[in-house]
């Protein structure tokens, strides 16, 4: 088998693991496919890479496919989302200053009550607050707003600032931002660095959010099966390595080389394992799936989830919904997740489902009669089901 080079653009951080470990352990070479992996500065850089064709594929933001389909950030070349990449990975941290006004109404940082911390930051602003996250359209966005829509943050002054992850913590140490939602390691290299502390993990906001995915033009998609297949194979079986406990420390010095991510490896072992530090004060927290690269079908790219996406930037843009979400499903290619993968995958039987509605593990319907989906619920226990949806 000739070996295909394919140029993939990635952002530097935990959850690009399946991309880095399927070049790195010999995922892409058993399928025949080098993976040119090109770090990019920001994620308008990894859009318009992969727009215009500079890469074949890209780690992406997982609204990003949705917002292009709806016509929104100015690039309209149609994008597909062919697999997700991983699920949950981002935290919601605040600057030393809001730390310690936090601190002195008593707040005790607890990572599994939104609200708590909602009440707690909104008691504690001194004005308007400013939050950095990485992309306008990026599940960082979405969390934030379906949290403050429903905390007392809704009655809070709260303007978005785009930062690039990697500077998240200068912008927070400068005073550009007051809080930030960021995925790891950034949001632990500014604990680190001592600018700021973490609040929030975002799986406490919505348990099985889809954070990256895997995207391609739409029109190489159908002209270049067979060197799609390779990849998403490949990454899937990454994806499936990286599920494995044993594998984090690996895992975490392969990131954490100069190439990739450029930090020590113990901050992306905290991602991996869910373990953090998140404060100068040395206190610990634990997050159970903090990132999830396999389990529970975490590759699947289910349409509904695109709905969600869709249904929130038709509100926010003046769009109308039921057309946005025609639009925005159609770019989460489950028909191509379901061509494209080896025979051992099970795959469910449906493309979209009831978001938010599975409350603890439960078995579903499936090819093979042997899948299992994890707990999908949003923090205020409301649902979205994608066919009453409008």
């Amino acid at each position: 088998m000739r070996t295909v080079a394919l140029p993939v653009a990635y952002m530097p951080l935990v959850d690009a693991a399946p991309l880095i470990i399927a070049q790195e352990m010999g995922f892409a070479q058993t399928e025949g496919i080098a993976l040119d992996l090109i770090p990019a500065p920001s994620w308008s850089s990894v859009r318009d890479m992969l727009a215009f064709g500079r890469v074949d594929a890209a780690h992406m933001l997982s609204p990003v496919p949705v917002a292009m389909a709806l016509g929104l950030g100015g690039v309209s070349t149609p994008v597909s989302a062919v697999m997700v990449t991983s699920v949950n990975g981002d935290v919601i941290g605040v600057g030393r200053a809001l730390e310690t006004r936090l601190r002195a109404q008593g707040y005790e940082f607890d990572f599994a009550n939104p609200r708590a911390a909602a009440r707690a930051l909104a008691r504690a602003a001194d004005g308007p607050l400013v939050f950095g996250v990485p992309f306008p359209f990026s599940m960082h966005v979405e969390l934030l707003q379906y949290w403050f829509d429903g905390t007392d943050l809704g009655g809070t002054e709260v303007t978005i600032r785009t930062v690039p992850p990697p500077l998240m913590a200068q912008a927070l140490a400068e005073g550009d931002i007051d809080a930030f939602c960021v995925g790891e390691p950034w949001g632990s290299v500014a604990v680190d660095q001592g600018s700021g502390a973490l609040l929030l993990p975002g799986n406490a906001i919505w348990s099985f959010a889809p954070e990256k995915v895997l995207a391609v033009r739409t029109d190489w998609a159908e002209t270049e099966p067979h060197p799609l297949r390779r990849l998403m194979r490949a990454v899937w079986r990454a994806g499936q390595w990286l599920s494995r406990p044993d594998t984090h420390t690996t895992t975490a010095e392969i990131l954490s080389r100069k190439a990739y991510l450029d930090v020590p490896p113990e901050l992306i072992d905290r991602a991996l394992h869910g373990r953090f530090i998140i404060s100068g004060q040395a206190e610990h927290r634990d997050v159970a799936r903090f990132v999830e690269f396999h389990e529970g079908a975490a590759n699947f790219p289910w349409r509904s989830q695109a709905k969600w996406m869709a249904c929130r930037l038709a509100f926010r843009h003046g769009l109308n919904a039921a057309d946005s979400m025609a639009r925005g499903a159609a770019a989460y290619r489950s028909d191509l997740f379901r061509a494209h993968m080896p025979i051992e995958v099970d795959l469910p039987g449906a493309s979209e489902k009831v978001e938010g509605a599975i409350l603890r593990e439960t078995a579903v319907a499936s090819q093979k009669g042997q899948l299992t989906l994890l707990a999908d619920s949003f923090f205020d226990s409301c649902i979205f089901d994608p066919d009453a949806s409008d």
